[in-house]
């Protein structure tokens, strides 16, 4: 399994950008898809999930209101929609692919990326 995270990059404060991560290697349709994301110094924090059918969508508690996870399943392909960001939001973003169900946890999740640098300037 593959995963590939673009879309990252330099964004002010308030502004919006939207990562993209594209799987193959496996049938993506029937398996949870999260985001996470690291900072310097700290712990892999949970930022979305979404579940196969992509119906169920829980977000992490610093960017409700602000983030959005969506998939594409005919083109292998999930997406993380980011809001009015925030500086605290820098970090590398991660996706990762899950089991049957999502989990907040990532050492629930198989399969990762090698994570896209989203940078927010004040």
């Amino acid at each position: 399994v593959q995963l590939v995270e673009s879309g990252g990059g330099l964004v002010q404060a308030g502004g919006s950008l939207k990562l993209s991560c594209a799987a193959s290697g496996r049938t993506f349709s029937g398996y949870a898809m999260g985001w996470f994301r690291q900072a310097p110094g700290k712990e892999r924090e949970f930022v979305a999930a979404i579940n196969y059918r992509g119906d169920n969508t829980p977000l992490g508690d610093n960017v409700k209101g602000r983030f959005t996870i969506s998939r594409d399943n005919a083109k292998n392909t999930v997406y993380l929609q980011m809001n009015s960001l925030k500086p605290e939001d820098t970090a590398v973003y991660y996706c990762a692919l899950g089991g049957n169900v999502w989990y907040k946890a990532p050492n629930k999740y198989e399969y990762w990326g090698q994570g896209t640098q989203v940078t927010v300037s004040s």
